[in-house]
């Protein structure tokens, strides 16, 4: 079939699968762009790239001295380097035990190797790394696959679930794309665009054959299938991260690599349609259901894309003035609580763990490209935090040359006092706007099928003083399990282990169906309250009619209360609330707890008559929790006394009297 087309028959097929499952119909890029437009506005020979060169060293000598020398400091690291091969049994570690960490810190660890020494040698060049370029580049031409043993399932063969690939070893003959491919051809055309003249010195085939591997290991594919789901969607359309992610990285090797006019115009159509997909997934308030943590590779990924885009077609292809690629933007830092030493606390709903480095550089630069104060001045906050140049070689240049004038930024944290995601059902309050002193809460409605999903519908997040007093443990190291139908017997994914009620022995259910219903959020005076039915949440077995969770920040009062009143069809196995807490727990007498940190004592009141409480330690054996949580945390569980079929329960926080 001719390529022209496929590619239609592509285009209507995802104009359909928008009709029938997008939030809403938006198409903003290939209905107000057609692929002719496209390919007249293409920038010639590379003149979007406003990027020194690497003979320009005039420029590249030019960037700050300090950092000049930490990255020639860490490329040199590496002189010498004998990489280590990836091995077969690695990739069979996955099929055989369930663990991708070990295939998949090898596949990290060759391509920091990479840029750490492509970065040096632009900042240096000497041509002291050259050689060690050279090896890692053949070492990427020899190898089979540049992805994770994790996405076999993406084979012809046909998907039989994450845990079940079609192979358990990288099959030469079915190139597949997935996000590590895509990252390492994208780092890969960016050595290609800058030392394929150094390359040639030494010997043309270097080139030669980096840029032929390229073509067949990436963009062939990429123009070939359909049935990527992250080009067209799961099932009837389902997408998530992966959709901006892989297409930029495409869209990155389309523009340095690809020499023939209509395949370029053609393919960077395809990402365009492929990312249209995303963007009407999004509902309007730009909440990200993936987490703030997936932000950077969902939102942050779509700018990244966008800002790529625009500069490829001389600006003439620019979306940011739409209101929900502002809100995309907006949402990280309408999610953050606040800074520690650890790095920075957010609302780490779905697979996010609750402290995070997001690049400072990547939030500036949307916030500009968007016009929007609060977001420059949160990414200047963060480039003062952290080294600002980033972790792709793509995200890295873009830091160093795109982000001028930071520094004249008005460097502020957007503590913001309040926000509700109407679409996503998140609220967030904060007792002091612009400062952490006191109060802060955010709690979520929703449902239990959302990307990257926790049973978790109408739990919340409570932090005093910036420091968290009632938490999301948030997600654990990566197995097989983890996407699997195993998923929701992992401890961090249950609702036995966020902050909510297990009925009759039962906590909630997974599934599009277990949602929450009439959520609501009220701002009055100095009072933020926020409701839900958590019901739905839960399988017919719970025997709950109605189970209306609500909070309340109540500023004049200073105090935070937590309210479950419900209904029950029957009460046969009782009423346990379960709260998470990585803070010193001590009961003091009937109906009162002390919930206490180094900086500050906070009281826990409850109605001792009709409740009693057991306090549980949690052992954490996860290299990724133990870096937030340490190696325990501590589970509060209060049991109903009576087996009535309706009430009432209140749970009050309060400042003890000495704070």
């Amino acid at each position: 079939m001719h390529e022209a087309l496929k590619f239609f028959i592509f285009v209507a097929g995802l104009s359909f699968t928008f009709l029938t499952n997008a939030q809403e119909k938006r198409n903003l890029l290939t209905d107000f762009f057609t692929r002719s437009f496209v390919g007249e506005s293409i920038c010639k020979d590379n003149c979007w790239i406003k990027y020194p060169s690497y003979n320009e060293r005039e420029a590249w000598t030019q960037l700050p001295e300090n950092l000049r020398q930490e990255t020639i400091k860490e490329g040199e690291k590496y002189l010498g380097y004998n990489w280590p091969p990836i091995t077969a049994t690695m990739y069979l570690e996955f099929t055989r035990t369930g663990d991708r960490a070990i295939v998949d810190r090898a596949i990290s660890n060759r391509r920091v190797v990479l840029r750490s020494l492509v970065l040096a040698e632009l900042m240096e060049g000497k041509g002291r790394f050259i050689d060690d370029i050279i090896n890692g580049v053949f070492v990427y031409c020899e190898q089979t696959y540049w992805g994770m043993s994790a996405t076999f399932y993406m084979y012809k063969t046909g998907f039989k679930g994450f845990d079940n690939p079609n192979t358990v070893l990288p099959d030469i003959n079915d190139p597949i794309v997935d996000l590590s491919v895509g990252d390492a051809a994208a780092d890969l055309a960016w050595t290609w665009y800058f030392f394929n003249k150094e390359f040639d010195k030494i010997s043309p085939v270097i080139s030669k054959r980096l840029k032929n591997e390229l073509q067949k290991k990436v963009l062939d594919p990429f123009y070939e299938r359909y049935d990527f789901w992250w080009i067209t969607g799961w099932g009837e359309g389902n997408v998530n991260n992966w959709t901006p992610w892989c297409n930029y990285n495409i869209l990155t090797c389309i523009a340095l690599i690809e020499d023939d006019p209509v395949k370029k115009e053609v393919g960077i159509y395809k990402t365009m349609a492929s990312v249209d997909l995303f963007i009407n997934s999004y509902p309007n308030d730009g909440g990200c259901d993936e987490g703030p943590n997936y932000w950077s590779v969902a939102g942050g990924k779509l700018f990244d894309y966008l800002d790529l885009l625009h500069q490829i077609t001389n600006g003439n292809i620019d979306i940011f003035s739409n209101d929900l690629i502002k809100n995309m933007g907006r949402y990280i830092y309408r999610v953050y609580i606040a800074n520690s030493p650890k790095g920075q606390f957010y609302v780490n709903y779905s697979d996010s763990p609750a402290i995070i480095r997001h690049d400072g550089g990547r939030i500036y630069r949307y916030g500009k490209q968007i016009q929007d104060h609060q977001m420059l001045s949160f990414g200047a906050f963060l480039l003062k935090e952290s080294n600002f140049i980033g972790g792709r070689i793509g995200e890295a240049l873009e830091n160093l040359f795109n982000i001028k004038g930071w520094q004249d930024t008005q460097i502020i944290e957007p503590l913001i006092s309040h926000f509700y995601f109407s679409d996503r059902e998140i609220v967030i309050a904060r007792e002091n706007e612009g400062t952490t002193s006191g109060f802060y809460f955010a709690a979520k409605g929703g449902n239990n099928a959302e990307s990257h999903n926790h049973n978790d519908v109408g739990t919340c997040i409570l932090f005093f003083n910036g420091k968290p007093v009632l938490v999301d443990v948030g997600v654990g190291t990566y197995t097989a399990k983890t996407f699997s139908d195993q998923r929701y017997k992992i401890w961090t994914m249950q609702s036995e282990y966020h902050n909510l009620p297990v009925i009759n022995g039962f906590g909630q259910t997974p599934g599009r169906k277990f949602e929450a219903k009439n959520s609501n959020y009220e701002l009055k005076g100095n009072k933020s309250f926020f409701s839900t039915d958590i019901a739905g949440a839960y399988s017919q077995e719970a025997k709950v009619n109605k189970w209306i969770r609500s909070y309340t920040l109540d500023i004049s009062n200073r105090y935070f209360r937590i309210s479950d009143n419900y209904q029950l069809e029957d009460n046969f196995n009782g009423i346990d609330f379960h709260f998470i807490s990585p803070l010193n727990i001590q009961i003091l007498g009937p109906g009162i707890m002390e919930l206490k940190d180094n900086e500050f004592t906070l009281y826990l009141k409850y109605n001792p008559l009709i409740l009693k409480v057991q306090l549980e330690s949690i052992d954490i054996d996860d290299n990724n929790l133990q870096r937030v949580w340490g190696n325990n945390i501590s589970r509060i569980v209060f049991k109903m006394k009576n087996k009535d079929l309706n009430g009432n329960i209140i749970f009050d926080i309060i400042k003890a009297l000495q704070e």
